[in-house]
């Protein structure tokens, strides 16, 4: 028990980015960083004042401190989509451990299950060097899942249905999302933060990690190019280029706001990004591609949230809610451990139920 408590405060404290004495600091001083330490190691326990203190301070039930998994989750590989030089290590190591301790209770919930789901993963083995070369992947991908040449109506939900775990944390606003593996399993992470209101965004951040997942890169190829061409292939899976030059027609001037905003809500793609699409198949120049983003930066539209129209799909994980209610439903679990599964305290996940039968 004292080792359980030692690995779950130090998980807790990395969660929330903070130093020993930082959390010292947080608690008012009522023990030194270098009992907080101690505890960590596992060679002292703190008495129950000092316990509620710390789950206040690092935001979670006192219940997290003793919960005992039975599964082990390394997260591996983790390749954060844009700004990761802008987080610092502090940051990364909290993303990553918010990111392993949710997976560990979503794998443990399904061997509870004894869920044994095949998974659809898209592989495009063909070397990716040029967006030729990731439109032709994004084509792939959409004959693979015979999505043909429709919009997707939730990529989120796709992604899940096709056996990626996906998840949301709380994060920092650098952060986009990233691509991993656990357990051999693909994992995308969203930042639960950043996206209210901009399901476009969240769409293509999604997209942009199965890239990572999907496609391969010539060895030393430079991160900001690999970025890019995992641009082209959200952007092409969201938005086929043959529906786009259909749409858009060639060699045009002038676009007018309500013509982006029906294609943005038909297609959930971002008006940016239909920019970037009509510039790359050649549908505009660049002088014409220089003059939309001036105009679009003149009037506000990339500020977070502020881009006219919206895609109106939910775009949020919620396989791993789901399993809890049916854990719990089945009896496999007390109200108790689905409040700690999903993060809430009993009484908030109590007065979320409605148990209709």
């Amino acid at each position: 028990m004292e080792n359980t408590f030692a690995i779950r405060l130090l998980s807790a404290r990395k969660m929330a980015g903070m130093s020993l004495q930082k959390l010292a600091d947080a608690l008012g001083n009522v023990v030194t960083k270098q009992s907080l330490n101690k505890y960590e190691q596992g060679v002292m326990k703190p008495d129950s004042t000092l316990l509620v203190k710390l789950s206040s301070v690092l935001n979670v039930p006192v219940d997290f401190f003793y919960a005992e998994s039975t599964v082990t989750v390394e997260l591996t590989n983790p390749d954060y989509r844009k700004h990761s030089s802008r987080i610092s290590a502090t940051q990364k190591a909290a993303i990553e451990e918010k990111s392993r301790t949710l997976l560990e209770r979503y794998l443990e919930l399904e061997n509870l299950l004894n869920l044994n789901e095949k998974t659809s993963y898209f592989e495009f083995n063909e070397e990716i060097i040029t967006p030729d070369d990731a439109e032709k992947a994004a084509r792939k991908l959409r004959e693979d899942w015979d999505l043909g040449y429709d919009p997707i109506p939730d990529v989120v939900a796709m992604l899940e249905d096709k056996g990626y775990k996906v998840i949301e944390i709380d994060a920092q606003e650098k952060f986009d999302g990233l691509s991993a593996e656990v357990n051999g399993l693909k994992v995308i992470v969203l930042n639960g933060n950043l996206y209210e209101g901009n399901n476009c965004r969240k769409r293509f951040t999604a997209l942009h990690e199965l890239a990572h997942h999907s496609l391969k890169f010539p060895e030393g190829m430079e991160h900001k190019i690999e970025e890019k061409l995992c641009h082209v292939f959200a952007s092409t899976v969201l938005y086929p280029s043959e529906m786009a030059k259909k749409e858009l027609h060639s060699e045009r001037f002038h676009f007018y706001e309500n013509e982006l905003i029906l294609i943005k809500e038909r297609w959930g793609i971002s008006i940016s990004a239909i920019f970037h699409t009509a510039l790359r198949l050649s549908i505009i120049n660049d002088y014409v591609f220089r003059n939309l983003n001036i105009n679009y930066r003149s009037r506000g539209y990339h500020k977070d949230n502020n881009e006219p129209g919206k895609y109106l799909s939910q775009e949020k994980p919620v396989r791993f809610l789901r399993l809890v209610y049916f854990a719990l439903g089945k009896g496999l679990i007390s109200v108790n451990e689905a409040a700690y599964y999903t993060g809430d305290s009993v009484w908030e996940f109590r007065k979320s139920m409605k148990q209709l039968a």
